[in-house]
């Protein structure tokens, strides 16, 4: 099967963004007058959108706050959207391969995604953006195939690059295939049923280029 399209994962993917997430949990924490939770354990709620990561923050002891927990988070974390997220080392370099179809889907709100990828220089690398506040969530396959149809690429016909088992199951739901990568939030174990593992940005630029011949 040809390869016309490739689509990325954001968080754990293509960007680190975990120490900005977990601040901006932290913030939201104590502006409502909870404990803070260690980075770590933030770190673990992340990738599966901003309601998840927020309602797994408050716990379910205080998961009732949610309406009123919600847009002080987004508050907080639209400040910090790029106080500490970095490219993944290699990353630049993978968005120089071809095909030159690419798009990105996150369950992060689509407008933080976009304002990240241009602050850190890439925007202009994707044809398509897509984000958890503007399709289903993953896993869904509503978001992949809105992207797929956005590059022109038919499912079959495209990759779905992700570092966690929601883009696997994902993926599957859309019939696209899926390149697990190792350096994310996802374990390595529940990666294992993916298309292709990569444990490098370069060694998914390889896969595309033998895809693609």
């Amino acid at each position: 099967m040809p390869l016309d399209g490739v689509i990325y994962d954001l968080d754990g993917t293509l960007v680190d963004s975990r120490d900005d997430l977990a601040d901006s949990v932290n913030a939201m924490l104590t502006r409502l007058s909870l404990p803070e939770r260690e980075p770590r354990v933030i770190h673990g709620f992340i990738g599966e959108g901003a309601e998840r990561l927020i309602r797994r923050s408050l716990g379910p002891a205080h998961e009732t706050r949610y309406p009123e927990a919600a847009p002080i988070w987004r508050e907080e974390y639209a400040k910090r959207l790029l106080a500490k997220t970095r490219l993944y080392g290699g990353v630049a370099a993978l968005l120089r391969v071809p095909p030159e179809a690419r798009g990105v889907l996150t369950n992060k709100p689509g407008a933080f995604a976009r304002e990240i990828l241009r602050g850190l220089g890439v925007e202009t690398a994707f044809r398509a953006v897509v984000g958890g506040d503007e399709a289903a969530r993953k896993p869904a396959p509503d978001g992949l195939l809105r992207v797929c149809a956005a590059l022109g690429a038919r499912p079959q016909d495209a990759l779905l690059v992700g570092d966690s088992a929601v883009d696997l199951v994902t993926a599957k739901a859309a019939g696209v295939r899926v390149c697990a990568v190792t350096w994310g939030l996802g374990e390595r174990a529940a990666l294992a049923t993916a298309d292709y593992l990569c444990d490098t940005p370069s060694e998914v630029g390889e896969l595309l280029a033998r895809l693609r011949s």
